[in-house]
């Protein structure tokens, strides 16, 4: 039987498993296992999955794959869940942790408000030239035009295009995502943000590459969202998004981005190694 925590960041949902101490999932079994446990109905139900170990550059070392089984370099919900895991398991001392990623070791800031953990992601310097993201063009930073769209692409762990519109509700996003997600110019894909700036806030509905689908919240797609609005005037340096699933908090002190959410545990369980 496989121990378990299923854990979610504003809604964009994750299985835990911890191995600290030892490997529970053999290596060349983890794809296939994320993508039977992540089945809706048919497994356990998430996003993808967050395995845990001990790390000889940070306090602890996280690896996110995707709910198809794919790898990611990161994932900002995903971070907050294992870090909030690795603070109550003692990993990790707050009120400041390490967290070792594809995309690097990540600095995170811990606390709680009304019993409910907070946690803000150091998320690095977003990355916007082309060979960073990376993607196809003939300038130094990307702007292309798809379908009809004014593409941005930056990079913030994980490739990200970012679209703005007059109003996210009227997005087709599961009909309209995907000839971005696969564009020729994204040689890795990209996660897709349609983004609506009102007031002071930024409005975003994501569409995940792994996932192949929206997904209630993504902390890199909020960062990326702020990184290209700020860039180009739209906010100042710290906005609040909102997510389908909940707020996030992105802030910029000089060029360093950081991302604060809260992270929740919804059950613990144990699951048959078929």
């Amino acid at each position: 039987m496989i121990r378990f925590v299923k854990m979610h960041g504003n809604g964009n949902d994750f299985i835990l498993v911890d191995e600290f101490h030892s490997e529970v999932i053999p290596e060349d079994k983890k794809s296939l296992w994320v993508s039977r446990v992540c089945r809706r109905r048919f497994g356990i139900g998430a996003d993808g999955v967050l395995f845990l170990s001990s790390s000889e550059r940070a306090d602890v070392k996280m690896r996110l794959f995707n709910s198809d089984g794919s790898e990611a370099e990161m994932c900002g919900n995903g971070i907050r869940c294992l870090a909030k895991y690795a603070v109550e398991k003692n990993y990790a001392r707050p009120p400041e942790i390490s967290v070792e990623t594809l995309a690097g070791v990540m600095k995170i800031k811990c606390r709680w408000k009304d019993r409910k953990f907070f946690a803000k992601v150091r998320m690095g310097v977003p990355k916007f030239r082309c060979e960073e993201i990376p993607a196809i063009c003939n300038k130094e930073i990307y702007e292309n035009e798809i379908s009809g769209y004014r593409v941005y692409a930056v990079n913030t762990g994980v490739p990200h295009a970012v679209i703005f519109v007059e109003d996210v509700e009227k997005i087709e996003i599961e009909k309209e995502a995907p000839k971005i997600r696969c564009h020729p110019s994204f040689p890795k894909g990209a996660n897709v943000n349609f983004v609506e700036v009102k007031d002071d806030t930024l409005i975003i509905r994501t569409f995940e590459r792994g996932v192949e689908a929206e997904t209630l919240s993504c902390g890199t797609g909020a960062t990326a969202s702020a990184a290209v609005a700020r860039r180009l005037g739209l906010i100042k340096d710290e906005v609040l998004v909102l997510t389908k699933g909940g707020e996030l908090i992105i802030s910029f002190e000089g060029e360093e981005a950081y991302m604060e959410g809260p992270a929740e545990t919804v059950f613990t369980g144990e699951i048959e190694n078929e």
